[in-house]
């Protein structure tokens, strides 16, 4: 066998191999496919030479894997990712293979008959083996031009020959220069043309995807339990998790099922998400046995790398998992790093008992269902369960702290906020270096607005490479609270890199855009939310909220009454009072307010939303106050924890400028301005304030600031305190901007 020198690189001499139209440099490491180059990793490159050099001989599986990979520790599945790439790039059929040809078991022959340009006494004899006259030219050109350019101007040795619009241009060149009698001029323009169509490839050609990246699907549940979606969709994200602290090798977070993903087949995924491979899985249990069927494909190919069968007793799951993350690994890295593969093992088991994980599993997918008292109240109820089957269960604990958290941001639910701290606590004391409660820790320091510590913990949480785009996201709502707009949207850009179709990044990017004052922008990141999640109701709720908020009340009663077809929900019955009370409907409006209390009582918004619906129809004003007190003292505790949200402020001056505090209302508001964020809204309600308290000046005033930050006119005139003000501030200052810039 020769010797191909270092892994990956061309060898001791230059040699130029041609077969059909194609044609292989290795001093270039270039592959030509009928003149247009091909993107070839550098292991595959490395193979094609010893299977090039040896032709026609069975090249053994580990003689290959010892050539190129230096070792025989590699697993056979890695030298079929890459036979399956180079059939690609050379346009190859495993069944009806033209060059490589698979000897089961055995190894690899080429069968192709390449000629070598050295077995040629000159480089014309060399390129008459070429399929036509342009390609001939092309070969010829490019070997004169190595040696006639300047060295300024040389391509480097991995540099691609240029891709269509270069070859173009080179095959015109070519054939002017056999039509002139001076040809060397023409063949240093050539090589100008050469060099700038190479710097343009390289410089402007899509990135390709790394070569050990991966992302893990969401696994198909076949089990005939149609409930028991919760276990196939648990397995995939902790396969996730546990592969995503692997070194070397890239995860994406598996994306949802939603926004026709079962529509893209491997490739258009592939490149969509930034991968070279997919994992995806089905799973089905019966009685007490699990079958998992699992398969890596190749996104540059569209080809099955391996596939495999598990059929155990439940108990032997994450013996299962382990298994198919070992595969994984080994395939796409060539060898599992030492000690990875009891590291995997470990975090594929976090209990000793499948009860406690599978409950674990359950409380799990709860808490993807973001922000509503029942499914944060499920969760902590999974989660206690799965701590009463293993006490010592750390990560079910730290569950409960995030559920809590998870409540206290989507209800105002004060209490909550108490819970989770004594959650957290808990699984601190289990567990110091569990990463998921330093990602807990630092949620609850952030809604604080403990800046310093919060950041300390998302450090800490950023680690765990399963974690990241949490801690990043957290860090893009941390940054977003003090008004640094810049940083909390690079933040949120570092999660979406890690998680391309995740709806939780674009809610929480169009709820940044929102409190800065720039709702068009709001309302577009939670479309394409919807777009990756339209069963989630909560978005669909929230798209409601800013359409209202932008003044369209018939797209915003369009999207709450999709939320409620989802599920009855709390959020879309108060919205659409809202929109009742807009249109002067405030007795239907009240009506819906209070449905939406029965669900949840513990945000203090509704109840304020009550009392200006009983305001506005001139009922008794004495139960509209007992509404604004309640709403008050709700509101009082939440921004004694939550010191940073300057609306949750504006709107407690609100409360009490109704119940005829004018200095605790002043004080208010004045809070809820030196924070500096959400202008648009605290100017909105800070007019309302004063309209209240009599200070009509200072109203106008806040008006003309709550239009400057881009709060709609017509919003504004739905409002009784300020209808006659708007008017008059409207005929000084013209229309509201459609959106603050």
């Amino acid at each position: 066998m020769e010797p191909i020198g270092m892994p990956g690189q061309g060898g001791p001499t230059s040699e130029i191999y041609r077969f059909d139209d194609i044609v292989v440099d290795t001093a270039a490491h270039t592959v030509l496919r009928a003149g247009q180059p091909q993107t070839i990793e550098p292991k595959a490159f490395a193979v094609l030479l010893v299977l090039l050099r040896r032709h026609g001989e069975l090249v053994p599986r580990d003689e290959l894997l010892d050539a190129v990979w230096g070792h025989r520790h590699v697993t056979p599945g890695v030298l079929t990712r890459v036979i399956a790439q180079l059939r690609h790039v050379l346009g190859d059929d495993s069944q009806h293979p033209r060059y490589i040809q698979t000897q089961h078991a055995l190894g690899y022959r080429f069968i192709g008959l390449p000629r070598r340009d050295s077995d040629y006494p000159n480089s014309s004899e060399a390129s008459a083996t070429s399929v036509n006259a342009d390609d001939e030219a092309v070969g010829e050109t490019v070997v004169a031009v190595r040696q006639s350019v300047p060295a300024s101007l040389k391509l480097a040795a991995n540099e691609p020959v240029p891709p269509d619009g270069g070859r173009e241009a080179v095959e015109d060149g070519a054939r002017q220069l056999r039509s002139r009698a001076s040809a060397w001029g023409l063949v240093v323009a050539l090589g100008l043309l050469v060099a700038l169509g190479a710097w343009w490839y390289t410089h402007q050609r899509p990135e390709r995807p790394a070569e050990a990246s991966i992302a893990v699907l969401p696994f198909n549940s076949l089990s005939d339990n149609k409930g028991d979606g919760y276990f196939a969709d648990g397995l995939a994200v902790e396969m996730h998790d546990a592969l995503a602290g692997v070194p070397g090798l890239k995860v994406i977070a598996a994306p949802t099922a939603g926004g026709g993903l079962k529509a893209k087949d491997a490739k258009a995924l592939g490149a969509e998400l930034g991968v070279a491979t997919l994992l995806d899985a089905s799973v089905r249990r019966e009685g007490a046995r699990v079958r998992i069927n699992a398969r890596l494909t190749d996104t540059n190919t569209g080809y099955t790398l391996w596939t495999h069968s598990y059929d155990r007793e439940t108990s032997d799951v994450f013996a299962m998992q382990s298994e198919i993350a070992n595969e994984v690994v080994q395939a796409l890295l060539g060898v599992l790093p030492t000690g990875e593969g009891k590291d995997l093992a470990r975090r594929l088991a976090p209990t000793t008992s499948v009860a406690a994980y599978d409950a674990y599993l359950k409380g799990r997918q709860e808490l993807q269902e973001r922000g509503d008292k029942a499914d944060a109240d499920s969760a902590i109820n999974y989660f206690r369960g799965a701590l009463a089957i293993d006490p010592g269960f750390a990560r079910a604990q730290a569950g409960i702290c995030r559920a809590e958290i998870t409540r206290f941001e989507g209800v105002r639910d004060v209490a909550a906020f108490d819970r989770a701290q004594a959650a957290c606590k808990r699984a601190e004391a289990m567990d110091p270096s569990l990463r998921e409660t330093s990602l807990a820790l630092g949620e609850l320091h952030r809604i604080r607005g403990e800046a310093s510590q919060a950041i300390e913990h998302y450090t800490r949480a950023l680690e765990d490479p399963a974690l990241r785009a949490d801690a990043y996201i957290g860090l893009a709502q941390l940054s977003s609270a003090q008004g640094r707009n810049v940083l909390a949207l690079d933040y949120f850009e570092r999660a979406r890199k890690l998680r391309p179709r995740d709806a939780l990044i674009y809610r929480e990017r169009g709820y940044h855009y929102y409190t800065s004052g720039d709702v068009p922008a709001a309302i577009e990141s939670y479309k394409v939310a919807t777009s990756l999640q339209p069963d989630d109701y909560r978005l669909w709720s929230g798209l409601g909220g800013l359409y209202l908020a932008n003044g369209d009340s018939a797209q915003a009663s369009a999207a709450f009454e999709r939320s409620l077809q989802i599920r009855p929900n709390y959020s879309a019955l108060s919205n659409l009072g809202t929109v009742k009370y807009d249109s002067g409907a405030y007795a239907e409006a009240a009506d819906l307010y209070r449905h939406a209390v029965e669900l949840d009582p513990s945000d203090f918004r509704l109840w304020g939303n009550i009392g200006d619906a009983l305001a506005a129809s001139s009922v008794d004003k004495e139960e509209a106050r007992e509404y604004y007190r309640r709403a008050a003292q709700l509101a009082e505790r939440y921004v004694q924890i939550r010191p940073d949200d300057a609306q949750g402020f504006a709107q407690l001056g609100w409360y009490r400028a109704n119940l005829d505090e004018k200095d605790k209302a002043l004080a208010m508001q004045g809070k809820a301005e030196a924070l500096a964020t959400e202008r648009g809204e605290v100017a909105f309600w800070g007019a309302q304030t004063m309209a209240v308290l009599g200070d009509e000046a200072s109203a106008r005033e806040y008006l003309e600031k709550a239009f400057a930050e881009g709060i709609p006119t017509k919003r504004v005139g739905n409002t009784p305190v300020l209808r006659r003000l708007e008017g008059e501030v409207a005929a000084v200052s013209g229309p509201a901007p459609a959106s603050k810039q």
